[in-house]
């Protein structure tokens, strides 16, 4: 009877960790599906550039220019990849060299996807989307540049939760191509598609994203909680 007692008073074996070790893939895999459209028809483009069939629709101003489309192309290509898997803590915690070495090459890709945006935004004309369009391309490419000029400025001086934030600001902006899939196919579904429409709804695809980039970061307290239930 007294080890049948001692034995119920025996802590509980430990819970197995699956579930703490998938954690880590949830967010990487959750933006690499958000980027899986616009990384094929990019991929598709790069095909057609090269001699390859033509699957996309006839676009005449990359066809006289194809360069900043294939700048623009492989850096967004590198920057949503690799810079999906920088959001996981345990990842970051395990593989710090990792993390510095991949964020000098997420700085370099990011400002190539920003400048080659901005090119094409200044130097590709009649693109959809009339001046408001225009416009709102012009900001969310300064945007990115800022946010990772002043992200990597704030990692420097170790100010780590300022380099979180903008780090954060600007890749959210760099895959709204994945977000304006759903939003512009929506808008121009709904109220058809003229220089307004496509306007309206590639912009909500920045200010979306955008939004819930601020959101992750006004909310520390969710990021903690969710670090500490990872080894």
């Amino acid at each position: 009877m007294t080890e049948y007692a001692a034995s119920r008073n025996l802590p509980a074996p430990p819970r197995p960790r699956r579930g703490r070790e998938g954690s880590s893939w949830r967010v990487p895999t959750a933006l690499l599906a958000l980027t899986i459209f616009p990384l094929v028809a990019g991929s598709l483009r790069l095909l057609e550039l090269a001699g390859g069939p033509q699957v996309l629709p006839t676009n005449p101003r990359i066809d006289a220019s194809p360069a900043p489309v294939v700048v623009h192309v492989v850096s967004a290509a590198v920057y949503a990849v690799v810079g999906a898997f920088q959001f996981p803590a345990r990842l970051r915690r395990r593989h710090r060299a990792w993390h510095r070495r991949a964020g000098r090459v997420l700085v370099g890709a990011g400002l190539l996807v920003a400048g080659s945006g901005l090119w094409m935004t200044l130097f590709y004309a009649g693109a959809p989307g009339g001046d408001l369009l225009w416009t709102a391309r012009l900001i969310a490419g300064s945007a990115i540049a800022t946010s990772l000029v002043l992200g990597f400025t704030a990692v420097r001086r170790r100010n780590f939760a300022a380099h979180r934030a903008w780090m954060i600001r600007a890749y959210a902006l760099s895959v709204a191509a994945g977000t304006q899939v759903f939003t512009q196919g929506l808008g121009e579904g709904v109220f058809g598609t003229t220089s307004l429409t496509t306007a309206l709804s590639v912009s909500s695809g920045w200010l979306i994203n955008l939004v819930a980039a601020e959101w992750l970061i006004r909310h520390p307290a969710v990021r903690r909680a969710r670090a500490t239930k990872e080894p």
